[in-house]
């Protein structure tokens, strides 16, 4: 078996990681036994502990079934991993049996491949004469394999299904150009299913350029439909950013003597900065793990499958775990600083209030990112009072950001810089913008800005503006 980031996914072997069911407000009332699946199938869905179809599969089924490409627009936690897991199974168990990848399914994220492989090994449990068809990859990692692993190319000229999952968000993510190369790759004959919870103009291009021309579009997101889950409580704090970690502590401290089963996410801007939020919190004594794109993938697999079990933890995490990953009973989502959009706000969101259980959403800004709440506001957001920060608070949070190394603030401040470059609105002032990461150094204890190195400074086009120090 290949690494994580793209799994063969072996019809003999069986998972006890558990992805959980999804919404019954998502159910349907048709049955899988009315389905036209082989038995073998159903036996696997069965065990998987399925009896109805989500509406998301009733609209798609019977289309995949008869072959035809189809590009459907769905929520995550709707149950469109069988929706395109099952009938690409049964085509494969009408083959013969083959060395061949016949199917491909593409994700943005290791987290996600990770549960789609969980999800599959479920459905092929009974399926057990169809070897290793099934690759589920990250288009970067996939891209490696085609460059550098001998006789991988030659298994996956073959493919009689692609799927490309959260297409809206591989696209985000940047990962047009290499879809693009693995597209040219393999079988012009073959069927193509893309599920995206959004269908933006750059997601009609690539389905122009992956799909047959009479492909289907189904829209199972109806009109009305609530982004974000009813059962989540969602809240905003506006804070000055020196006092953003002694809020964040206050905030937890009290949700912790509230709930004794707590399951917190918290989310922040970058990898980095994920990294020293996680060390602070984690010297003050929190249940503290992190999560994010610096870590091993079987560092993060280790991680996310204790999360998904545990009560009681708090988890750190920047953007790998915002969307299609199912962890149970979240009971608190924080996001520490400016969300890149309203849709990566509403996916993070999503992580607590699942499957009809209440949730708790509060995201922590400072004055300057308050513009963001306009994008919000049609959402049932409500400004609420920060706890307050008393002296014995503020000096035990700056003790324990006093003893974080000085090597993870300094790649938090220069991950910070760029998030915030990279924003069009607080970045059309750089000198403003050089000044608001001056005040982050300064949150971290700091008394002088770290340096930068000259050619990142070039690329973030900062390296003539006051208050940078260069290296």
């Amino acid at each position: 078996m290949v690494p994580a980031e793209a799994m063969d996914i072996d019809a003999g072997t069986s998972s006890n990681a558990a992805t959980g069911g999804v919404d019954g407000s998502y159910l349907s009332d048709t049955r899988f036994d009315q389905c036209a699946v082989s038995p073998l199938s159903l036996q696997g869905i069965k065990d998987a502990g399925y009896e109805r179809l989500t509406r998301v599969q009733e609209a798609t089924l019977p289309v995949i079934l008869q072959g035809k490409d189809v590009l459907a627009k769905a929520k995550t936690g709707t149950g469109k991993t069988v929706a395109f897991l099952l009938p690409a199974i049964e085509l494969l168990s009408t083959l013969p049996c083959s060395t061949s990848i016949n199917l491909l399914v593409m994700l943005p994220t290791r987290e996600l491949a990770y549960q789609v492989a969980v999800e599959a090994r479920k459905l092929l449990k009974y399926h057990s004469s169809l070897g290793v068809q099934i690759l589920v990859a990250t288009p970067g990692r996939l891209i490696d394999h085609l460059q550098n692993t001998p006789g991988f190319s030659a298994r996956i000229k073959g493919v009689k299904v692609l799927v490309l999952d959260e297409a809206d968000r591989l696209l985000d993510m940047g990962f047009r150009r290499d879809i693009e190369k693995i597209i040219a790759f393999i079988p012009k004959e073959r069927q193509t299913l893309l599920f995206s919870a959004t269908v933006p103009g750059e997601v009609r291009e690539v389905s122009h350029l992956a799909m047959q021309k009479d492909y289907k579009f189904i829209n199972t997101v109806q009109e009305g439909d609530e982004e974000t889950h009813a059962q989540v409580n969602q809240m905003y704090m506006v804070a000055p950013l020196d006092l953003h970690f002694s809020i964040l502590y206050g905030v937890l401290k009290k949700h912790i003597a509230e709930d004794a089963e707590y399951k917190v996410i918290i989310f922040c801007t970058t990898a980095m900065v994920t990294k020293l939020v996680a060390e602070i919190l984690s010297q003050l004594k929190l249940n503290i793990r992190e999560i994010h794109s610096r870590k091993s993938q079987s560092a993060r697999t280790k991680v996310s499958d204790e999360f998904r079990k545990s009560k009681g933890l708090i988890l750190v995490s920047s953007d790998v775990s915002a969307r299609g990953v199912d962890y149970p009973d979240v009971s608190l989502v924080i996001q520490v600083g400016l969300p890149s959009d309203r849709q990566q706000y509403i996916h993070r969101l999503g992580r607590t209030g699942r499957k009809g259980k209440e949730g708790q959403g509060i995201l922590l800004l400072a004055h300057w990112e308050k513009y963001f709440l306009s994008s919000v506001n049609d959402l049932s957001i409500t400004e609420t009072v920060a706890p307050p920060v008393n002296p014995s608070i503020q000096t035990e949070v700056k003790g324990a950001i006093r003893r974080v190394e000085i090597k993870t603030k300094e790649s938090a401040y220069q991950a910070w810089l760029g998030y915030y470059n990279s924003n069009k609105t607080i970045s059309r002032d750089k000198s403003r913008l050089v000044k608001l990461a001056e005040d982050f150094s300064q949150s971290m204890e700091l008394e002088i800005v770290p340096a930068i190195p000259k050619l990142i400074l070039r690329k973030m086009g900062l390296q003539n503006v006051p208050g940078l120090r260069s290296s």
